[in-house]
């Protein structure tokens, strides 16, 4: 009996090294490789427009005010999570009738420029990129401009924490189906697995599933997926084709995030419209109405069937929705 408990022991033990082992040596063993051959600038093609803000390469879409409004603001449009400026393209020419347009991809997405070796803070990280909100605004603002930030999603997340930290600087918000409140992504308390060599090593192949999952991202985001033809599910996949797009998407994933509004929406200081559609299955509906009610004086549009983004799937709605809000907020 006591011989066959240490016979159980000796291979339990052994079994547990070899796992520890494999766990250690395993991951450095698989070769790395990327799904893309393009360069960020290959993909986007002729006639993409492109400007240096601070480090990056930014690719952006920028549209002139063509209304009457003598003293026009400039709109700054952020897409969502796994989108471009290519999610504003129903809209960019119709939101000029109020405005200066300007929509530009956030680094990890789209055609901006995606370094994968840096000094200090990540590009990716939360810090980063509301610098790059302000980089921009200096970039296409002329002095004394009016500023409003249009976020969709992640996008109206990381608008308002600029308004946030930063409301002397922002006239005022558009938020679009908002992840403020449902921010998604693991809990904070699971980043340490980030710092552990091997995961981090695996992390590129951990993340190029969002080849599909995006794909069914996409399909939930919309109230009639009819609508959702074969060129845009193709025109979402295009910054798939950018060589090494997966290492900086875990890039991303792992940057740190310290969103100080998601935690005290309340204390938003500027004037703020909130936009959703009635079938949002991806932030709920129900969030941005309660989201309408914490932010002191904020107006709420429920555009009726619409999904999580209304801008693409009911364009003209939107439109109406927005030119409405922006008189509100003016």
């Amino acid at each position: 009996m006591l011989s066959g408990m240490r016979t159980f022991r000796r291979i339990a033990w052994g079994a547990l090294l070899a796992g520890v082992l494999a766990f250690l040596i395993v991951p450095f063993m698989i070769p790395i490789s990327t799904a893309g051959v393009l360069t960020e600038r290959e993909a986007a093609g002729e006639g993409a427009t492109f400007a240096t803000v601070g480090d990056l390469d930014v690719h952006y879409e920028f549209v002139e005010h063509v209304g009457v409004d003598p003293d026009p603001p400039l709109f700054v449009l952020l897409h969502g999570f796994g989108a471009s400026t290519y999610s504003w393209r129903e809209v960019l020419g119709e939101l000029s009738r109020f405005g200066d347009v300007v929509a530009y991809d956030r680094p990890a997405f789209g055609f901006t420029e995606r370094p994968l070796a840096f000094e200090g803070d990540s590009p990716y990280g939360v810090d980063a990129q509301l610098e790059l909100i302000r980089g921009v605004v200096d970039e296409f603002s002329t002095p004394g401009q009016k500023v409003v930030l249009v976020g969709h999603s992640a996008g109206g997340t990381l608008a308002a924490e600029f308004a946030y930290r930063y409301p002397s600087d922002v006239h005022s918000l558009v938020l679009v189906a908002p992840a403020i409140l449902t921010t998604g992504g693991a809990p904070e308390w699971l980043n340490f697995l980030y710092d552990i060599p091997q995961i981090d090593r695996l992390g590129p192949l951990l993340v190029g599933g969002i080849a599909t999952s995006g794909t069914e991202l996409l399909e939930r985001s919309w109230h009639d997926v009819s609508l959702l033809t074969p060129e845009i599910r193709e025109a979402y996949q295009v910054p798939l084709t950018i060589v090494n797009w997966e290492q900086a998407f875990w890039e991303f994933t792992t940057a740190p995030r310290g969103f100080q509004v998601t935690k005290n929406p309340g204390k938003l200081a500027v004037p703020t419209a909130i936009i959703s559609g009635d079938d949002d299955r991806v932030v709920a509906t129900a969030d941005s109405e309660s989201l309408a009610m914490m932010i002191p004086g904020a107006s709420l549009a429920v555009i009726e069937a619409s999904g999580h983004l209304p801008q693409e799937e009911t364009p003209e709605e939107f439109t109406r929705v927005f030119e409405a809000a922006w008189e509100n907020l003016r």
